[in-house]
């Protein structure tokens, strides 16, 4: 199945912006859902967004959803998140990952990659 590496991670200040970068390999992302999931320390694994195969269809978890814009560019094999406006909260390991269905429940998706750190600077 398909494999996901995760770029673009780094430190920003607060009030900051930063996108991140999911690239597929082995096989194209055409055919998943993909969602976006971040694992602070401490803390468990939470959604963050999701988009549907031909990006008719995005959601976003509360804590995010206005500041965070998730999309995909299947001829690419690449999914993104733009972060704007964050926060110390948002400091967290961010992760994509793959669903063969609509879903923002992490144990549905079958292909995780390693994860980006994203650090907020208070």
């Amino acid at each position: 199945q398909v494999q996901l590496v995760e770029s673009g991670g780094g430190l920003v200040q607060t009030g900051g912006s930063l996108r991140v970068s999911c690239a597929a390999s082995g096989r194209t992302l055409s055919s998943y859902v993909m969602g976006w999931f971040r694992q602070a320390p401490g803390n468990e694994r939470e959604f963050v967004a999701c988009i549907s195969v031909s990006s008719d269809s995005t959601y976003y978890a509360d804590s995010v959803k206005g500041r965070f814009t998730i999309s995909r560019d299947n001829a690419k094999n690449t999914v993104y998140l733009q972060m704007n406006s964050l926060a110390p909260e948002d400091t967290a390991v961010y992760y994509c990952a793959a669903s063969s269905e609509w879903t923002y429940r992490g144990a549905s998706y079958h292909t995780w990659g390693q994860g980006t750190q994203v650090t907020v600077s208070s």
